[in-house]
């Protein structure tokens, strides 16, 4: 795996990428190539206000934590640190991850149009007039947006497909998207339905475990979808810690199985970000069979 970039922003909201008005054709356009961008929404394409809710071992106590200090803490919950007499509450409706799903109206919260958590969260951040809520890969994600690049969600949340299309569609509202990304794919992994679509049956996945079936599935869709080029380029972009980790493994063996293209993983942190690419070793022989030194194949 070899390090592209790791940068500094210039300021602690964005991050510093020269994005052209003028419409960009991708990278690879001249050789049958597309670019394909994938993305976790939470701290990394926006900062909501979203709590985690950890519940006190002994009194059953609530506290509310944010999306962030959840990526940071959340291996210590219950063991050590700050968090170390809390734990967390699976359960979809009463749990640490309740305000992370959807709601089951009744007939009169929809004859009041009565919006569903996500969609109250968006507001409140495209209230804000400093625009702080725009995360590391805001830029990216406008950029992929504008010149209508191919998009992939994955995200931990559990909401409904169509709320988080709802949510984005605020965006493009109020000015901030040019118009709705050219969507290849949508996974709120934390959703029973797309856990079963993404073969956890038994609903006991890990978060990460999920993304990385999620990754999978989104590159078979792109070839499907958009043919097979060795010129693709595929990259995604997370702020956990622990998503990172088993991102990169799912890109290594996507990367063993599509040896010509090209896979990347962003590493976003609070006013940085890291760009690695996946390259695999592989073993070359000459014209004589004599062995060579292995040796990293580069595309």
């Amino acid at each position: 795996m070899r390090l592209l970039r790791q940068k500094q922003a210039k300021n602690q909201t964005q991050l510093e990428l020269e994005i052209g008005r003028p419409f960009e054709l991708d990278r690879n356009a001249h050789l049958g190539g597309k670019s394909f961008y994938f993305f976790d929404f939470d701290d990394n394409v926006a900062y909501l206000s979203t709590p985690i809710v950890i519940f006190h071992k002994n009194t059953n106590e609530e506290k509310t934590i944010s999306s962030g200090e959840f990526a940071r803490e959340n291996k210590n919950i219950g063991k050590t640190g700050r968090f170390a007499d809390y734990f967390l509450n699976f359960d979809d409706i009463q749990g640490s991850f309740r305000h992370f799903r959807d709601k089951n109206f009744s007939l009169l919260d929809k004859i009041i149009r009565k919006k569903q958590v996500f969609l109250q969260d968006i507001e409140k951040a495209l209230e804000t007039k400093d625009y702080g809520w725009k995360a590391p890969s805001w830029n990216c994600f406008y950029h992929a947006t504008f010149n209508r690049r191919p998009i992939s969600i994955i995200t931990a949340r559990g909401h409904n497909q169509d709320t988080l299309i709802e949510g984005i569609n605020l965006m493009v509202r109020d000015g901030h998207l040019p118009h709705s990304p050219n969507y290849l794919s949508i996974y709120p992994v934390s959703n029973p339905d797309v856990r079963i679509e993404l073969g956890d049956k038994e609903l006991k996945h890990s978060v990460p475990e999920l993304k990385r079936a999620a990754i999978r599935e989104s590159v078979e869709k792109a070839i499907q979808v958009y043919g097979y080029s060795p010129h693709h380029r595929f990259g995604m972009s997370d702020d956990d810690p622990k998503n990172v980790e088993l991102v990169t493994e799912e890109m290594k063996e996507l990367k063993r199985k599509y040896s010509d293209m090209s896979f990347f993983v962003i590493f976003t942190k609070e006013n940085s970000f890291e760009k690695r690419e996946i390259l695999i070793p592989r073993k070359r022989r000459s014209p004589s069979t004599e062995p060579k030194p292995e040796q990293l194949g580069l595309f």
